[in-house]
């Protein structure tokens, strides 16, 4: 099992922190995972979600943070794709490889929030193909020849891309699986799942569940032997790595030696994070846009979320893990034999202090890491 971080930098007004502190606290602590071993720091995309998501450029944040790390990886996602021209996303993504020296990972989606999508001009009715034609421009990028390109979204032809990605063939490639079409795709074209953190463990069992039998399906050894030919994380003609299930599980975290003390410092701003997390979901919910209605499975726990959230709910949900060594690496093995093979850390969900932060990082580190190794 793999371990990573996995930051909104959020700004809650109770925490006291401006959002110059939030930000390069966050890049100190982004040093100490890459002295404690920690593998990727993911940072998501958001805009217009004060308090609970100050994320909107996480390329500019990342490529600070690659100038102070040595080994950790970078996560830039989810990128929603239909807020943004894809040439453009392969030209920063590319241009973030290099500042990185080849520690960039790629992950996107549709998104899902109705006002960025109006601000941004995109249709969401149209965000499924809008997504999926944006990926096979990025996708050939990968090859660097020039692309050509003709859907009902773009049109490209014979442009050449610069800079070059350093990664070869490419970086890893990661997607938002929140509905059964979106954990069909990743696991029929190998990529990896990245799932949570809003819905409650048992939607994401099954979520797991069945990404590996598609998966299965697809990567079996007969149909693996033409993998190079249909692999969409390869590039034309380039050679693709043996297919390989990846699901990743975003999660909050929080680990002091004394189990007690975790769960009093953990409980407000875990319960503050879900309860913020959710509402930025509700308009989904409430209106079930087109292409979006699997989340009316979601829409009888959000009365719940909203009046009786508490830490042991969100225990009981499955949806954080907050306690002494023990405890998380009791948590973190169920995951494991469910399929999870990276967990996305929320340490204390970003909202607790940078102090406070870190400790949980070192305890987790040196007693609940090596156990996995």
């Amino acid at each position: 099992m793999i371990f990573d971080l996995f930051y909104e930098l959020s700004v809650p007004e109770f925490a006291q922190r401006s959002e110059s502190h939030v930000f390069h606290e966050t890049l100190f602590e982004l040093e100490l995972a890459d002295q404690l071993g920690f593998n990727t720091a993911w940072l998501v995309e958001h805009h217009f979600m004060p308090e609970y998501s100050h994320s909107s450029a996480p390329d500019l944040f990342l490529a600070a943070a690659s100038q102070r790390t040595q080994q950790l990886r970078l996560g830039h996602g989810i990128i929603p794709l239909p807020y943004h021209h894809p040439i453009q996303v392969a030209e920063r993504l590319a241009m973030l490889d290099i500042l990185s020296n080849g520690r960039v990972e790629f992950g996107f989606g549709r998104g899902f929030s109705p006002k960025e999508y109006q601000c941004f001009g995109a249709d969401i009715s149209n965000s499924r193909s809008m997504t999926q034609e944006a990926w096979e421009i990025i996708q050939r990028t990968f090859s660097g020849e020039p692309v050509n390109f003709i859907g009902n979204h773009y049109h490209i032809e014979n442009i050449e891309i610069v800079p070059k990605y350093q990664q070869h063939p490419h970086p890893p490639v990661w997607s938002a699986c929140i509905s059964p079409d979106s954990i069909e795709f990743a696991a029929k074209f190998n990529i990896g799942a990245l799932m949570g953190p809003f819905k409650p463990w048992f939607m994401i069992a099954a979520d797991i569940r069945r990404y590996l039998k598609a998966w299965q399906t697809h990567h079996s050894s007969n149909a693996s032997r033409n993998y190079c030919n249909n692999d969409m994380t390869s590039p034309p003609g380039g050679h693709a790595s043996p297919p390989t299930p990846r699901i990743a599980m975003a999660i909050g975290l929080y680990c002091l030696d004394d189990a007690k003390q975790a769960r009093d410092e953990a409980g407000p701003g875990l319960v503050w994070f879900y309860r913020q997390l959710i509402q930025q979901t509700m308009p989904v919910l409430k209106k079930l846009y087109e292409n979006y209605e699997y989340y009316r499975k979601l829409g009888h726990l959000r009365y719940l979320y909203q009046s009786m959230l508490s830490l042991s709910m969100l225990e009981k949900l499955g949806m954080v893990i907050v306690g002494d060594p023990q405890h998380c690496i009791k948590k973190l093995t169920a995951l494991q034999q469910a399929g999870v093979t990276h967990v996305l850390c929320a340490m204390g969900a970003g909202v607790m202090s940078s102090q406070q932060t870190r400790q949980s990082m070192q305890v987790f580190a040196d007693k609940v890491m090596p156990h996995f190794s």
